[in-house]
């Protein structure tokens, strides 16, 4: 520790920070919601001169990977604090260790990127722009990440460099990133600048070979980069959609937890009537195919009825109820998040072997229901901990069950008739009426069930893993997310969760439907643009509605070979190597 001390407060230490807030500031600045791509070209030079200064000191490495890693992760991710107290329960004496600790340990890629750039540099000797591309990439595929963040993702602000995500997701723009930003790191230099432009200048009369090695590369890998995505961006712009379908998300700002003191049965109310209020209001005088709520916008309870979901408390008439009105009213598919239950094959009936799921459900125009799906990819700290003696540490953190479709969910054709009933049920008459009794009474708006597609479910922070996203069985007509952000406060987290999502679109050239329970909801079409740049505000309780394009089934390169570029990059990168230094090193 006294010597950490020491460090930090000599010469060395201070011009070590330095690069590490240089490299982290300049790449938050280039996300969102700031959104200055122009700092993200500059971000790489803390790493560079790090790498630069130490060369080769393997040890000094690991130590500035660590601390690229711990500042780059109070920068960008400063909203993890407030979700390991809020979310997991922790004390702040627990929170702040949990926090440092998983900085480190999930950004490994920043040590691991020196070692792997150091090593190359000091064994090839040259091309070094294309070993920093190679490194990035490297450290990036092959180190654990629990909120999937890569140098690719900033890149993809910019609007025509990110459908290049179609062939290569973000590890390719990461490359591409760390190519162009090598040359900037060289030429930052004035004595760089001229040395290299007098040997461009000689080279070009004299037909030597620094002219090939100088400048074409460079300008091969901007056209290649710009070039195409020109060329796609103008292609999928041009591309007519089969069909629309009207979505509404709502947005209903659902208490989380009452540690506060409030009264839960009290707030519970409170949030239905709001849910159906904002549906009310929205469509009085239309119809839509699909009606959006998100990820624990009915916390703690679920419409499933069974022996299971009794015994464990979760049943809810009255939600079910709701979920029915708003589907038989409106004559639209309903698609709302939901605690489920089962027992494992061959246990029986008690408590203990209950497994719970987070999971989302659709019914029909005739409230029934007809597709769901359970989270298989569940957050650490938030839904499972690492190790059974960890729950002791936080009553808030639930004990779930992974789930294991990976199936589209249909949808149906609405109700385009108007409604026969002359007086709509509300929240309040839930009260006094069963499920059964809802659907009697709107009976004569049933309608002949007809599916008309299928959209692909994702839960939460499933939207940033594009290898688990591209397993997903057949071709969805859209994306549906949906997501619960409350738990990161009201921070920059709900803006970056959707910027690191909003590449699936790309990767699959399908619109994407953001439904958040306090912010920020939004809807992103095949290009990746966010429509009408219309997001709905942190911690307020809205709705968004939008006519969703249908884009015609064409599967992506993406979708069909997934990381096959970004592997032959890295595989044809090291034999180049390993040829270059077996003839000339």
């Amino acid at each position: 520790m006294k010597n950490l001390f020491r460090f930090l407060i000599s010469k060395e230490g201070f011009v070590s920070v330095l690069c590490y807030l240089q490299t982290a500031l300049f790449a938050f600045l280039s996300f969102a919601p700031l959104n200055l791509p122009f700092f993200v070209w500059f971000s790489p030079f803390g790493l560079f001169y790090i790498e630069k200064k130490y060369r080769g000191q393997w040890k000094k490495l690991i130590y500035h990977g660590f601390g690229f890693a711990a500042v780059f992760y109070a920068v960008s991710f400063h909203w993890v604090y407030h979700m390991t107290t809020v979310f997991g329960g922790f004390d702040w004496y627990l929170a702040i260790p949990i926090f440092i600790i998983s900085g480190i340990i999930l950004n490994f890629k920043f040590p691991v990127f020196l070692l792997v750039f150091s090593f190359l540099v000091r064994r090839v000797g040259k091309f070094f722009p294309w070993i920093a591309a190679f490194s990035i990439v490297f450290a990036e595929f092959f180190t654990p990440q629990v909120f999937p963040w890569y140098f690719g993702n900033v890149v993809a602000e910019n609007k025509i460099l990110a459908q290049n995500a179609e062939y290569t997701s973000a590890y390719g723009l990461s490359a591409f990133l760390f190519f162009v930003s090598y040359y900037l790191f060289y030429l930052k230099n004035p004595k760089h600048r001229f040395r290299f432009t007098k040997k461009l200048i000689r080279s070009f009369f004299q037909k030597r070979k620094t002219l090939v090695w100088g400048v074409l590369p460079l300008s091969i890998v901007l056209i290649l980069a710009f070039g195409n995505g020109y060329y796609l961006y103008q292609k999928w712009s041009n591309v007519k959609p089969t069909t629309e379908r009207e979505v509404l998300i709502i947005q209903p700002n659902a208490p989380l937890e009452f540690r506060d003191g409030r009264n839960p049965a009290e707030e519970m109310r409170n949030l239905m009537d709001r849910i159906d209020t904002l549906a009310y209001d929205a469509l009085k005088n239309q119809s839509v195919d699909l009606i959006v709520l998100p990820e624990s916008g009915v916390p703690f309870f679920t419409t499933h009825d069974t022996d299971v979901t009794r015994l464990a408390g979760m049943y809810w008439y009255q939600f079910e109820s709701l979920m029915s009105i708003l589907s038989l009213r409106h004559g639209a598919n309903v698609f709302y998040n939901e605690l489920d239950a089962d027992i494992p094959s061959g246990e029986f009936l008690a408590r203990r072997n209950i497994r719970s799921y987070n999971s989302s459900v659709l019914v029909n125009p005739n409230a029934e229901r007809k597709g769901d799906y359970q989270k298989v990819f569940l957050l650490i700290f938030g839904e499972y901990m690492p190790f059974e003696w960890m729950y002791a540490l936080s009553g808030q953190t639930g004990k779930f069950a992974a789930g294991e479709k990976l199936s589209l969910i249909p949808y149906f054709e609405k109700r385009k008739a108007p409604s026969l009933v002359t007086k709509d049920l509300r929240w309040a008459d839930t009260f006094g009426i069963r499920p059964e009794e809802v659907k009697e009474q709107y009976k004569g708006n049933r309608v002949e069930e007809k599916q008309v597609g299928s959209f692909l479910p994702l839960i939460c922070y499933e939207v940033i893993i594009s290898e688990f996203v591209r397993k997903f069985e057949g071709d969805p007509d859209f994306i549906v997310n949906v997501t619960n952000d409350k738990w990161y406060g009201n921070s920059v987290e709900s803006y970056q969760h959707h910027t690191l999502g909003r590449m699936r679109a790309i990767e699959f050239r399908k619109w994407i439907v953001r439904s958040t329970n306090s912010g920020t909801s939004v809807f992103t079409d095949h290009l990746g643009n966010n429509i009408d740049n219309e997001f709905t505000e942190l911690d307020s309780a809205s709705v968004l509605q939008k006519k969703v394009q249908v884009i015609p089934a064409e599967k992506t390169f993406y979708r069909k070979y997934g990381n096959l570029l970004s592997y032959l990059f890295m595989g044809f990168s090291i034999f180049g190597f390993l040829i270059y230094v077996k003839k000339f090193r």
